[in-house]
């Protein structure tokens, strides 16, 4: 009878173990009174990104923004200035366009990255997140994501390059740039700068989205919204 007891307890106490094995497996997401933090803010998220992030894929939507406009590193406003100082205004001009057109046709491409991004975000990250200052949400995706976002967006920047034609602009803009007398030749890593840039605003323009939630009660356009920045609102 011992023996059978034994087996029992044993029994029972590794289903125990496998079941809460189980259920740490399973998202939490209920917050206070069963409100759904996680999804508030998965929610503040994806507004930022279809509202928002969509704006930089039209043409000039990096270009005509100022809070995201690519203007050239450091290494290339000397370019700029050696081709407008021997006549290529023009030329200078369509080569800091063209950067920007890169960008605006890379986040086509690359939005459903970050939609995948979102999904990640757990309870106990929503629960800080939540509390936290008015571009904690953004900041929760850029932070998480980054490594991972520059890994693929890189190479949709790449071939924006290239369908664009920045690549050919660029080359163009280089090879006269080097030719002129007395001057330090150049070769920049173009797509990388880009990439880099293309993120930055791309996280821009999600902190704008999600400020507005949090300031603006008029932009909780949902019941889910409303309920969980009601609680941000009371901290």
């Amino acid at each position: 009878m011992k023996k059978i007891l034994i087996i029992i307890v044993a029994v029972s106490l590794s289903s125990c173990a496998e079941m809460q094995q189980v259920l740490n497996q399973l998202p939490q997401t209920q917050g206070i009174g069963g409100v759904d933090i996680a999804g508030g803010l998965k929610e503040a998220l994806n507004n930022g990104i279809s509202k928002q992030v969509t704006k930089l894929t039209a043409t000039d939507g990096f270009y005509r923004n100022e809070a995201v406009k690519i203007l050239l590193p450091e290494e290339l406003r000397k370019v700029d200035t050696g081709l407008r100082r021997i006549g290529l205004s023009s030329l200078a001009d369509e080569g800091l366009k063209v950067l920007n057109r890169a960008a605006e046709d890379a986040v086509k491409e690359a939005t459903p990255i970050f939609v995948d991004a979102v999904r990640n975000m757990t309870f106990m990250d929503a629960k800080s997140i939540l509390m936290g200052n008015e571009s904690s949400a953004t900041n929760y995706l850029q932070n998480s994501t980054s490594t991972a976002l520059y890994g693929k967006f890189n190479p949709v920047i790449k071939n924006s390059f290239t369908k664009v034609g920045a690549d050919k602009v660029w080359a163009n803009i280089i090879t006269k740039y080097n030719s002129i007398p007395l001057i330090n030749k150049v070769n920049p890593d173009l797509t990388d700068y880009v990439t880099n840039q293309a993120m930055n605003g791309v996280f821009k323009m999600v902190a704008v989205e999600e400020k507005n939630i949090r300031t603006n009660i008029a932009s909780r356009t949902s019941i889910l919204l409303q309920k969980v920045f009601a609680m941000q609102d009371k901290n």
